[in-house]
Protein backbone atom coordinates (compact mmCIF):
# COMPACT_ATOMS: atom_id res chain seq x y z
CA UNK A 1 0.00 0.00 0.00
CA UNK A 2 2.84 2.38 0.84
CA UNK A 3 4.63 1.87 -2.47
CA UNK A 4 1.45 2.22 -4.55
CA UNK A 5 0.54 5.40 -2.66
CA UNK A 6 4.00 6.89 -3.30
CA UNK A 7 3.95 6.14 -7.02
CA UNK A 8 0.38 7.30 -7.49
CA UNK A 9 1.09 10.49 -5.60
CA UNK A 10 4.14 11.34 -7.68
CA UNK A 11 2.32 10.66 -10.95
CA UNK A 12 -0.61 12.82 -9.82
CA UNK A 13 1.81 15.63 -8.89
CA UNK A 14 3.53 15.62 -12.27
CA UNK A 15 0.22 16.30 -14.00
CA UNK A 16 -1.42 18.59 -11.43
CA UNK A 17 1.24 20.71 -9.70
CA UNK A 18 0.83 24.46 -9.78
CA UNK A 19 3.61 26.71 -11.00
CA UNK A 20 4.61 28.66 -7.90
CA UNK A 21 7.69 30.89 -7.55
CA UNK A 22 9.13 29.08 -4.53
CA UNK A 23 9.07 25.83 -6.51
CA UNK A 24 11.46 27.30 -9.05
CA UNK A 25 14.35 27.69 -6.59
CA UNK A 26 16.43 25.93 -3.97
CA UNK A 27 17.47 29.21 -2.36
CA UNK A 28 16.91 28.58 1.39
CA UNK A 29 16.14 32.26 2.01
CA UNK A 30 13.26 32.29 -0.49
CA UNK A 31 11.98 28.89 0.64
CA UNK A 32 12.08 30.02 4.28
CA UNK A 33 10.33 33.26 3.37
CA UNK A 34 7.55 31.41 1.55
CA UNK A 35 7.06 28.91 4.36
CA UNK A 36 6.75 31.58 7.04
CA UNK A 37 4.27 33.54 4.92
CA UNK A 38 2.20 30.42 4.18
CA UNK A 39 1.83 29.43 7.84
CA UNK A 40 -1.90 29.72 8.62
CA UNK A 41 -2.34 31.27 5.15
CA UNK A 42 -3.74 30.00 1.84
CA UNK A 43 -1.45 30.12 -1.18
CA UNK A 44 -3.78 32.53 -2.99
CA UNK A 45 -3.55 35.00 -0.12
CA UNK A 46 0.15 34.50 0.56
CA UNK A 47 1.45 34.72 -3.01
CA UNK A 48 1.19 38.55 -3.32
CA UNK A 49 2.99 38.92 0.03
CA UNK A 50 5.77 36.59 -1.09
CA UNK A 51 6.21 38.59 -4.27
CA UNK A 52 6.22 41.88 -2.34
CA UNK A 53 8.75 40.65 0.24
CA UNK A 54 11.08 39.01 -2.28
CA UNK A 55 11.04 42.22 -4.31
CA UNK A 56 11.59 44.55 -1.34
CA UNK A 57 14.11 42.22 0.34
CA UNK A 58 15.68 39.97 -2.32
CA UNK A 59 18.29 38.59 0.10
CA UNK A 60 18.45 37.83 3.80
CA UNK A 61 20.88 40.74 4.14
CA UNK A 62 18.24 43.14 2.79
CA UNK A 63 15.64 41.83 5.22
CA UNK A 64 18.04 42.00 8.15
CA UNK A 65 18.90 45.63 7.44
CA UNK A 66 15.24 46.71 7.21
CA UNK A 67 13.46 48.46 10.06
CA UNK A 68 10.93 46.36 11.92
CA UNK A 69 8.19 48.91 11.21
CA UNK A 70 8.86 48.54 7.48
CA UNK A 71 8.58 44.77 7.73
CA UNK A 72 5.34 44.99 9.72
CA UNK A 73 3.90 47.49 7.25
CA UNK A 74 4.60 45.13 4.33
CA UNK A 75 3.08 42.27 6.34
CA UNK A 76 -0.06 44.31 7.09
CA UNK A 77 -3.27 42.37 6.48
CA UNK A 78 -1.67 38.93 6.66
CA UNK A 79 -2.30 38.50 10.38
CA UNK A 80 -0.38 36.54 13.03
CA UNK A 81 2.14 39.38 13.25
CA UNK A 82 4.49 37.44 15.49
CA UNK A 83 5.51 35.64 12.28
CA UNK A 84 6.76 38.93 10.82
CA UNK A 85 8.63 39.88 14.00
CA UNK A 86 10.28 36.44 14.16
CA UNK A 87 11.07 36.62 10.45
CA UNK A 88 12.92 39.89 10.93
CA UNK A 89 14.74 38.79 14.08
CA UNK A 90 15.82 35.52 12.48
CA UNK A 91 17.12 37.34 9.40
CA UNK A 92 19.28 39.48 11.69
CA UNK A 93 20.54 36.40 13.51
CA UNK A 94 21.47 34.64 10.26
CA UNK A 95 23.35 37.70 9.03
CA UNK A 96 25.05 38.64 12.28
CA UNK A 97 25.78 35.18 13.73
CA UNK A 98 25.87 32.88 10.68
CA UNK A 99 27.36 35.32 8.15
CA UNK A 100 24.26 35.10 5.99
CA UNK A 101 24.38 31.32 5.58
CA UNK A 102 21.33 29.24 6.45
CA UNK A 103 21.86 25.99 8.39
CA UNK A 104 21.95 23.11 5.89
CA UNK A 105 20.22 20.50 8.05
CA UNK A 106 16.95 19.97 9.91
CA UNK A 107 18.74 19.98 13.25
CA UNK A 108 20.31 23.35 12.52
CA UNK A 109 17.21 24.91 10.97
CA UNK A 110 14.92 24.04 13.87
CA UNK A 111 17.11 26.13 16.17
CA UNK A 112 16.04 29.29 14.33
CA UNK A 113 13.36 31.44 15.96
CA UNK A 114 9.96 30.95 14.35
CA UNK A 115 10.99 27.70 12.66
CA UNK A 116 9.12 24.62 13.89
CA UNK A 117 9.30 20.94 12.86
CA UNK A 118 7.24 21.41 9.69
CA UNK A 119 9.16 24.46 8.43
CA UNK A 120 12.53 22.91 9.25
CA UNK A 121 11.58 19.71 7.39
CA UNK A 122 10.32 21.71 4.42
CA UNK A 123 13.50 23.78 4.05
CA UNK A 124 15.79 20.79 4.70
CA UNK A 125 14.08 18.64 2.07
CA UNK A 126 13.36 21.32 -0.56
CA UNK A 127 16.80 22.96 -0.43
CA UNK A 128 19.17 20.25 0.73
CA UNK A 129 17.35 16.99 -0.18
CA UNK A 130 17.39 15.82 3.42
CA UNK A 131 14.87 12.96 3.85
CA UNK A 132 12.54 14.67 6.31
CA UNK A 133 8.78 14.24 6.01
CA UNK A 134 6.64 17.36 6.27
CA UNK A 135 3.34 17.30 8.14
CA UNK A 136 1.10 20.33 7.65
CA UNK A 137 -2.68 20.69 7.59
CA UNK A 138 -2.91 19.20 4.11
CA UNK A 139 -0.82 16.18 5.06
CA UNK A 140 -2.84 15.57 8.22
CA UNK A 141 -6.02 15.54 6.14
CA UNK A 142 -4.69 13.18 3.47
CA UNK A 143 -3.27 10.68 5.94
CA UNK A 144 -6.27 10.77 8.28
CA UNK A 145 -8.73 10.08 5.47
CA UNK A 146 -6.60 7.54 3.61
CA UNK A 147 -5.75 5.46 6.67
CA UNK A 148 -8.82 6.20 8.79
CA UNK A 149 -6.81 7.65 11.69
CA UNK A 150 -9.14 8.89 14.42
CA UNK A 151 -6.47 10.26 16.76
CA UNK A 152 -7.00 14.04 17.05
CA UNK A 153 -4.43 15.90 14.97
CA UNK A 154 -4.12 18.63 17.62
CA UNK A 155 -3.16 16.19 20.38
CA UNK A 156 0.40 15.29 21.34
CA UNK A 157 -0.34 11.64 20.54
CA UNK A 158 -1.73 12.60 17.14
CA UNK A 159 1.29 14.72 16.26
CA UNK A 160 3.59 11.73 16.95
CA UNK A 161 1.37 9.21 15.15
CA UNK A 162 1.00 11.27 11.98
CA UNK A 163 4.69 12.18 11.89
CA UNK A 164 5.62 8.50 12.18
CA UNK A 165 3.29 7.55 9.32
CA UNK A 166 4.55 10.42 7.17
CA UNK A 167 8.12 9.22 7.79
CA UNK A 168 7.19 5.71 6.65
CA UNK A 169 5.55 7.00 3.47
CA UNK A 170 8.38 9.37 2.54
CA UNK A 171 10.33 8.62 -0.60
CA UNK A 172 13.81 9.09 0.85
CA UNK A 173 15.36 9.27 -2.63
CA UNK A 174 13.07 12.12 -3.72
CA UNK A 175 12.07 13.84 -0.46
CA UNK A 176 11.48 17.29 -1.98
CA UNK A 177 9.18 16.01 -4.73
CA UNK A 178 7.33 13.70 -2.33
CA UNK A 179 6.72 16.43 0.25
CA UNK A 180 5.57 18.91 -2.37
CA UNK A 181 3.31 16.27 -3.89
CA UNK A 182 1.47 15.25 -0.73
CA UNK A 183 0.88 18.87 0.31
CA UNK A 184 -0.34 19.79 -3.17
CA UNK A 185 -2.59 16.72 -3.22
CA UNK A 186 -4.17 17.79 0.06
CA UNK A 187 -4.65 21.33 -1.18
CA UNK A 188 -6.03 20.59 -4.64
CA UNK A 189 -7.56 17.10 -4.52
CA UNK A 190 -8.19 15.97 -0.94
CA UNK A 191 -9.72 19.33 -0.04
CA UNK A 192 -11.18 20.22 3.38
CA UNK A 193 -14.60 20.54 1.75
CA UNK A 194 -15.78 19.18 -1.59
CA UNK A 195 -12.91 16.72 -1.88
CA UNK A 196 -12.55 15.29 -5.40
CA UNK A 197 -12.87 11.70 -4.26
CA UNK A 198 -14.46 10.29 -7.43
CA UNK A 199 -11.36 11.21 -9.43
CA UNK A 200 -8.82 10.21 -6.78
CA UNK A 201 -6.20 7.64 -7.80
CA UNK A 202 -6.40 6.05 -4.35
CA UNK A 203 -10.13 6.01 -3.68
CA UNK A 204 -10.44 2.21 -3.81
CA UNK A 205 -8.11 1.93 -0.81
CA UNK A 206 -9.07 5.14 1.00
CA UNK A 207 -10.73 4.37 4.33
CA UNK A 208 -12.81 7.55 4.49
CA UNK A 209 -14.12 7.24 0.93
CA UNK A 210 -14.97 3.56 1.23
CA UNK A 211 -16.78 4.15 4.52
CA UNK A 212 -18.40 7.36 3.18
CA UNK A 213 -17.08 9.38 6.14
CA UNK A 214 -14.77 11.82 4.34
CA UNK A 215 -16.25 14.83 6.14
CA UNK A 216 -15.40 13.26 9.53
CA UNK A 217 -11.65 13.44 8.97
CA UNK A 218 -9.31 14.68 10.26
CA UNK A 219 -10.47 14.52 13.87
CA UNK A 220 -9.73 17.48 16.13
CA UNK A 221 -10.06 17.94 19.87
CA UNK A 222 -12.55 20.50 21.07
CA UNK A 223 -11.58 23.99 20.05
CA UNK A 224 -10.20 26.51 22.50
CA UNK A 225 -12.89 28.78 23.87
CA UNK A 226 -13.10 32.05 21.98
CA UNK A 227 -12.34 35.10 24.11
CA UNK A 228 -14.59 38.09 23.47
CA UNK A 229 -13.28 41.65 23.85
CA UNK A 230 -14.86 45.07 23.35
CA UNK A 231 -12.61 47.83 22.05
CA UNK A 232 -13.61 51.49 21.95
CA UNK A 233 -11.24 53.49 19.75
CA UNK A 234 -11.02 57.29 19.90
CA UNK A 235 -9.80 59.25 16.90
CA UNK A 236 -8.52 62.59 18.17
CA UNK A 237 -8.50 65.31 15.49
CA UNK A 238 -7.08 68.80 15.82
CA UNK A 239 -7.87 71.71 13.41
CA UNK A 240 -4.78 70.85 11.30
CA UNK A 241 -5.98 67.25 10.69
CA UNK A 242 -3.49 65.72 13.08
CA UNK A 243 -4.42 62.68 15.15
CA UNK A 244 -2.84 60.53 17.87
CA UNK A 245 -1.33 57.16 17.05
CA UNK A 246 0.02 54.83 19.71
CA UNK A 247 2.47 51.92 19.34
CA UNK A 248 1.31 48.69 21.01
CA UNK A 249 4.38 47.43 22.87
CA UNK A 250 2.80 44.90 25.24
CA UNK A 251 2.63 41.17 24.50
CA UNK A 252 -0.93 41.17 23.25
CA UNK A 253 -2.56 41.11 19.85
CA UNK A 254 -0.85 43.38 17.28
CA UNK A 255 2.37 43.83 19.26
CA UNK A 256 4.51 46.64 17.76
CA UNK A 257 1.70 47.78 15.47
CA UNK A 258 0.03 51.18 15.83
CA UNK A 259 -3.52 52.05 16.78
CA UNK A 260 -5.59 54.92 18.14
CA UNK A 261 -6.22 55.75 21.83
CA UNK A 262 -8.33 52.98 23.29
CA UNK A 263 -10.64 52.07 26.14
CA UNK A 264 -11.28 48.35 26.49
CA UNK A 265 -14.39 47.49 28.52
CA UNK A 266 -17.76 45.81 27.86
CA UNK A 267 -19.90 48.90 28.53
CA UNK A 268 -19.90 52.06 26.46
CA UNK A 269 -17.52 54.56 28.11
CA UNK A 270 -19.12 57.61 29.68
CA UNK A 271 -18.31 61.19 28.69
CA UNK A 272 -16.24 61.52 31.86
CA UNK A 273 -14.18 58.46 30.90
CA UNK A 274 -13.53 59.95 27.46
CA UNK A 275 -12.35 63.23 28.99
CA UNK A 276 -10.15 61.27 31.41
CA UNK A 277 -8.59 59.37 28.48
CA UNK A 278 -7.78 62.67 26.75
CA UNK A 279 -6.33 64.10 29.96
CA UNK A 280 -4.01 61.08 30.32
CA UNK A 281 -2.76 61.92 26.83
CA UNK A 282 -2.29 65.56 27.81
CA UNK A 283 -4.99 66.72 25.41
CA UNK A 284 -7.77 69.17 26.30
CA UNK A 285 -10.26 71.39 24.52
CA UNK A 286 -12.77 68.73 23.44
CA UNK A 287 -15.09 70.55 21.03
CA UNK A 288 -17.38 67.72 19.92
CA UNK A 289 -17.46 63.95 19.69
CA UNK A 290 -19.46 61.58 17.55
CA UNK A 291 -19.72 57.85 16.94
CA UNK A 292 -18.52 56.91 13.47
CA UNK A 293 -20.96 54.01 13.10
CA UNK A 294 -23.91 53.00 15.24
CA UNK A 295 -23.14 49.31 14.80
CA UNK A 296 -19.85 48.02 16.20
CA UNK A 297 -17.56 46.11 13.86
CA UNK A 298 -16.92 42.44 14.57
CA UNK A 299 -13.32 41.37 13.93
CA UNK A 300 -12.40 37.71 14.39
CA UNK A 301 -8.92 36.47 15.24
CA UNK A 302 -7.80 32.88 15.80
CA UNK A 303 -8.97 32.66 19.42
CA UNK A 304 -10.55 36.06 19.97
CA UNK A 305 -13.61 37.92 18.75
CA UNK A 306 -13.41 41.71 18.90
CA UNK A 307 -16.34 44.09 18.98
CA UNK A 308 -14.93 47.43 17.83
CA UNK A 309 -16.33 50.96 17.74
CA UNK A 310 -14.74 54.21 16.55
CA UNK A 311 -15.57 57.60 18.07
CA UNK A 312 -14.20 60.82 16.61
CA UNK A 313 -13.06 63.48 19.08
CA UNK A 314 -12.57 66.95 17.60
CA UNK A 315 -10.36 69.11 19.83
CA UNK A 316 -9.30 72.74 19.76
CA UNK A 317 -5.83 71.88 21.07
CA UNK A 318 -2.95 71.99 18.60
CA UNK A 319 -1.32 68.54 18.63
CA UNK A 320 1.81 69.57 16.74
CA UNK A 321 4.15 69.08 19.73
CA UNK A 322 2.50 65.91 21.00
CA UNK A 323 4.81 62.87 20.84
CA UNK A 324 2.08 60.67 19.33
CA UNK A 325 0.80 63.25 16.84
CA UNK A 326 0.60 62.17 13.19
CA UNK A 327 -0.94 64.08 10.30
CA UNK A 328 -3.81 62.12 8.80
CA UNK A 329 -2.10 62.04 5.40
CA UNK A 330 0.91 60.26 6.94
CA UNK A 331 -1.01 57.36 8.48
CA UNK A 332 -0.39 55.26 5.38
CA UNK A 333 3.26 54.90 6.38
CA UNK A 334 2.50 53.20 9.71
CA UNK A 335 1.92 49.49 10.25
CA UNK A 336 -1.57 49.16 11.72
CA UNK A 337 -4.00 46.25 12.25
CA UNK A 338 -6.18 45.61 9.22
CA UNK A 339 -9.35 46.82 10.97
CA UNK A 340 -7.62 50.16 11.71
CA UNK A 341 -6.45 50.36 8.09
CA UNK A 342 -9.99 49.74 6.86
CA UNK A 343 -11.25 52.58 9.05
CA UNK A 344 -8.52 54.93 7.80
CA UNK A 345 -9.42 54.07 4.21
CA UNK A 346 -13.12 54.73 4.75
CA UNK A 347 -13.05 57.72 7.10
CA UNK A 348 -13.78 61.03 5.43
CA UNK A 349 -13.40 64.46 7.02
Amino acid sequence: MIESFRKGLQQWYEFNKRSLPWRQTKNPYLIWLSEIILQQTRVEQGLPYFEAFSKAYPTVFDLASAKEEEVLKLWQGLGYYSRARNLHQTAKYIVEELKGEFPRSYDGLIQLKGVGPYTAAAIASFCFDEPRAVVDGNVYRVLARTYGIKTPINSSLGVKEFQQLANELLDSEKPAAHNQAIMEFGSQQCKPKAALCEKCFFNEKCYAFQKQVVADFPVKEKKIKIKKRTLHYYIVLDPQKRTLLHKRVHKDIWQNLYDFPLIEQPLKPSFQEIVKLLAKKGVYGLRQHWLWSEDPLVHKLSHQELSVSFTVLEVTDNLEEHKEAVHWSKLQFYAVPVLIQNFINRFKF
